[in-house]
Formats: C-alpha cells, structure tokens, sequence
C-alpha cells in the first residue's frame, strides 16, 4: 500500500501545522480567560450596577407635593406657615379631600406631626362630611369656663335663658360639638368674654340658636340622646 505523499512529506508536515495553530490559539486564549475571569465577573458585575443606577436615575417614581403638620397641632389652633411643610408622597398615598390652603384656618380636630392637612380638620362646611343632616354653627358660650369642660364629639341640649324673664328654653337638642377654637378676648352680649364653640345642629334649629345667641344667656347640658 502506497504512502500518501502530502501526508508525510514536506507539504504533509505544512498542513498538519496549518491545523494545529488555530488549536494553540484558542487554547492559549483559553487559558488567559480562566485566569482572569475574576477579574472579569468583577468588571461585568460593575456594569450591571451602573446600568441599573442609570436606569434608576433616569426613570424617578412621581410624587406628589402635600401640606403636613410640622409639628403636632392641638384642636383650635390657627395654622400658621410655620406650621407646614410640604413632603413629597406618592400619588397613591395622597389623601381624598386635600386642603388646598390651609394657611389661616382654624383646625377642628388635632393633628399629629406629619399628617396631612384635609378639609374634614378645619373649621367649615367639611365638618360635617357624612352628616348631611346637620348645619356647622359657631355660637358663643357666654362663660369660657363653662365651655373648657366640652371635648370635640360631646352631644349637648343648648338651653337659652333669659334673666329679666325668669325663662329657659332649649333650643337645640343633640346637638354635636365639632370644634372647639382658641379661646379669644372678644366679649359675647352678656359682656363676658365667652368662649367660641362650633356645634352641628339640624337645619331647623339655626334659626333659633342664633336668635338666642343674640338675646339670651346660652348654657349647655350633656345628654346621651
């Protein structure tokens, strides 16, 4: 059997060698890979956190801008700018019925640090959110004293008296307190400094509460009706 000539030959020897090189080199590449591929995770891994930081930077959840207390506020205070702060919140944690401008406004109900200021804690309209059947109404208590024993919820008969004629009817039954302002120095028609409350009376009693607060000593009873 005859020898295959460019196997063995010269020419043989040149081909084997043409395909060995290739081998060499991939082994060689090889290799240089395996011993730095710590290097290279290190490397990959950097990249992937900066790419996820850009992304992060790029794409920022949206928030929304709210009024919070800056501070814990008692019943009755009078929001002033100092006692605000705007704290960015996420539109799905922004309350239902937000104050627009809370400035100047008397507060119905405390509020802690940080909560934020809706129509349903100041003073007006709002307060009787749910109550549909009741009509917000400041009235004056003649004797402040008197009134610092009332707490926001308190349900009491509003009772007229007049003095010369010896007297009293109520004029207001069940009536809610729903706010109880900072006490003031402005007198009431009895001369007495007094103290300001705001109730929620039925539709049919405005008339007479204020009829009395003009004309007669108010005074109060607790009731559980």
């Amino acid at each position: 059997m005859r020898a295959d000539p460019d196997a063995t030959g010269p020419s043989g020897l040149a081909r084997g060698a043409r395909l060995t090189r290739p081998r060499r080199t991939w082994e060689s590449l090889r290799r240089a890979i395996l011993r730095r591929r710590r290097l290279l995770a290190a490397v990959l891994v950097a990249v992937a956190v900066m790419a996820g930081l850009s992304a992060t930077r790029s794409h920022p959840d949206p928030t929304v801008g709210v009024p919070v207390a800056a501070r814990d506020l008692p019943a009755g205070e009078v929001v002033g700018p100092d006692d605000l702060v705007v704290a960015e919140l996420p539109p799905g944690a922004v309350p239902v019925g937000l104050a627009e401008s809370p400035e100047g406004r008397t507060l119905a109900a405390p509020l802690r640090r940080g909560e934020p200021v809706t129509d349903v804690r100041l003073v007006g309209a709002s307060m009787t959110a749910g109550r549909p059947e009741l009509t917000a109404l400041p009235v004056r208590l003649p004797d402040a004293g008197m009134a610092a024993l009332l707490q926001v919820g308190d349900r009491i008969d509003l009772v007229a008296a007049d003095p010369q004629a010896g007297v009293a009817e109520v004029v207001a039954r069940a009536a809610t307190v729903l706010a109880l302002p900072a006490a003031d120095d402005v007198t009431g028609p009895s001369g007495l400094p007094g103290r300001l409350v705001v109730i929620g009376v039925s539709r049919a009693e405005v008339t007479d509460v204020a009829d009395a607060t003009a004309r007669a000593m108010v005074t109060f009873s607790w009731t559980n009706d």
